[in-house]
């Protein structure tokens, strides 16, 4: 998980890139909507017919490889989902993905997703408004008004999406393994740490 203009996203794909795993991002919810009528029921009945569900999956949708994902470019955000169905669909292709192989999920409620799988590890990334907002600035060359207004409207957005969904806050950090400041870090400063830390704890 990570604050917008913490830099999370960019190290989720630093660490993927070290670790050679594949990276996911919110682009989950665009290729869920192109995926028309996805339902859990619609889920459930690949999961029963083939073994290897996932990969029949992916066949279906926009991208159409399971070593891969279909991104969008940084800044952008998904719709809100609306419906408790929606995410209950959503949960069942973070199991598919997370089941299929290792791999760097950014955001979807994965502390809440993953927090039964046995092989997970859930990490924070946030930063100072001061940061957040010089690193908008510089990234969509915007004002510091409206630096402040995307990290207001982004930040209420995926509160609220969380709280509704889960029942939780996304900034309790007993939900995480690992909370990261990125103030004096560069993403390879923290994609290195939790590198790190992977690897001291998989031994």
């Amino acid at each position: 998980n990570r604050e917008v203009g913490s830099g999370g996203r960019t190290v989720g794909e630093k660490l993927a890139a070290k670790l050679g795993v594949p990276f996911y991002d919110k682009a989950l919810i665009k290729a869920l909507e192109e995926k028309d009528h996805l339902t859990v029921n619609e889920i459930e009945k690949l999961k029963g017919e083939k073994n290897d569900w996932w990969s029949e999956f992916t066949s279906m949708l926009p991208f159409g490889d399971s070593s891969k994902y279909y991104t969008v470019k940084e800044g952008q955000e998904p719709e809100v989902l609306t419906t408790e169905e929606l995410f209950r669909a959503e949960q069942e292709i973070l199991q598919g993905i997370a089941n299929n192989g290792s791999c760097v999920i950014a955001g979807r409620s994965g502390f809440y997703v993953f927090r039964k799988h046995p092989n997970h590890l859930s990490v924070l990334i946030h930063a100072s408004q001061e940061a957040r907002v010089q690193r908008i600035m510089r990234k969509k060359n915007v004002s510091e008004k409206e630096a402040e207004k995307i990290i207001e409207t982004v930040d209420t957005m995926r509160e609220n999406y969380v709280n509704r969904y889960t029942g939780m806050s996304r900034y309790d950090t007993k939900m995480y393994d690992l909370v990261i400041s990125m103030d004096g870090l560069s993403e390879d400063d923290a994609a290195s740490l939790i590198f790190d830390y992977i690897q001291k704890t998989s031994k």
